[in-house]
């Protein structure tokens, strides 16, 4: 098994597998982390029209959030094309991937801005700071090390969603362990694929810590 064609496999898996991971993961932070912050603001505005602009916002999130990946992949199929053109493919693999784990990010944002210490916000709306300076200077710097650490659990997921795209040809490792390990029924193929990305979840959460311990004020004091 371990002779050049499988290495070159491999390697165009795990390549394949860190592209869809690595820019998806990007391009649902560009949509979830605005989005997370929206549904911080406006929970916590007194305005009516932030209310409903809140309620909104989570039903949005919980409906994409409540979809199961395998059928939010067949479900964007048309959207997919339109997109990139094509279906297939670890570039075609990128659209439902961010559609599905913006929300999720979202949701990571969220839980991770509304443990900040509500004595902090208070103090910097006392010195007149606006909404977008308390969110820049306060939320995101005092909410760092949970971001980071919600940052890898985020990876890690789409890492997996990744792979499940491989049973409609996604690319990736989760094609190499479905289409040459599944259906061929070489179980050897199907185990090394698991233990790498096993192994690439471990260093990516591994960093997730080590980057949120040295973020982390309290730590470092």
């Amino acid at each position: 098994m371990f002779n050049s064609v499988a290495l070159d496999m491999f390697s165009t898996g795990l390549l394949e597998t860190l592209y869809m991971t690595l820019v998806s993961t990007l391009l649902a932070y560009a949509i979830g982390l605005p989005l997370g912050l929206a549904l911080v603001v406006t929970s916590e505005s007194l305005s009516k029209t932030a209310h409903i602009t809140n309620s909104i916002l989570g039903i949005i999130v919980n409906l994409l959030r409540s979809v199961p990946f395998l059928i939010l992949l067949i479900a964007v199929t048309p959207f997919t094309r339109i997109v990139v053109g094509t279906t297939i493919g670890s570039t075609a693999t990128i659209v439902p991937l961010v559609i599905a784990s913006a929300p999720f990010i979202a949701r990571l944002v969220e839980s991770s801005v509304k443990e900040v210490d509500r004595g902090v916000i208070e103090a910097a709306q006392c010195m007149g700071a606006s909404t977008m300076q308390i969110i820049r200077k306060v939320m995101l710097p005092e909410a760092k090390p949970s971001l980071v650490i919600g940052a890898a659990i985020a990876v890690t997921t789409i890492l997996s969603y990744s792979a499940m795209a491989g049973i409609v040809g996604g690319g990736g490792l989760g094609t190499i362990a479905i289409n040459y390990g599944l259906y061929r029924y070489k179980y050897d193929i199907m185990l090394v694929t698991i233990a790498i990305l096993v192994i690439v979840v471990q260093i990516f959460q591994e960093v997730g810590m080590k980057l949120a311990k040295i973020g982390d004020r309290r730590i470092n004091q």
